[in-house]
């Protein structure tokens, strides 16, 4: 189960965090900056996978983020990868080409993707096109209450 799942600029600023199990804002603080901080002082040729704490840790960096999640030791190292390699190539397809500002401006249809891969930390839909045609049906909805809002 993926406990959380970060997204951590090479400045170590946090862009995206979404927690599956609960925690005080201060204990997500202090685990954000302890996180990001191991992962980032990372030489980039060493192995993905951390030991942290009772947990793991998977990352890995696209461009200028890191994307970081925190499973249990038992998880399968390789199936959390591909996890997050699909939420990349989704934001990518969506996008075009995905930035770092595109998240920052459009940082609540980065957690709805999200929520459409996974469901209280373990995997909802594997399926890259099923996620795109939901997202671009919500982005239709959206526009046609817009449109009503203008009228």
């Amino acid at each position: 189960m993926i406990h959380f799942f970060l997204l951590v600029s090479r400045q170590g600023k946090c862009r995206l965090s979404k927690w599956y199990v609960n925690y005080s804002e201060k204990e997500k603080k202090k685990m954000i900056r302890e996180v990001s901080q191991m992962c980032l002082s990372r030489p980039q040729k060493l192995c993905n996978f951390l030991e942290w704490r009772e947990y793991k840790l998977i990352y890995k960096r696209y461009a200028s983020l890191f994307f970081i999640t925190c499973v249990d030791k038992t998880d399968n190292e390789l199936i959390t990868l591909e996890v997050i390699h699909q939420f990349v190539e989704v934001l990518d397809r969506y996008f075009g080409n995905v930035c770092e500002l595109d998240l920052i401006f459009n940082f609540h249809k980065a957690y709805y993707i999200l929520d459409e891969l996974l469901i209280a930390g373990e995997q909802q839909e594997t399926s890259k096109k099923a996620v795109l045609k939901l997202i671009t049906e919500q982005d239709a909805v959206c526009e046609e209450g817009a449109d009503k809002d203008m009228q």
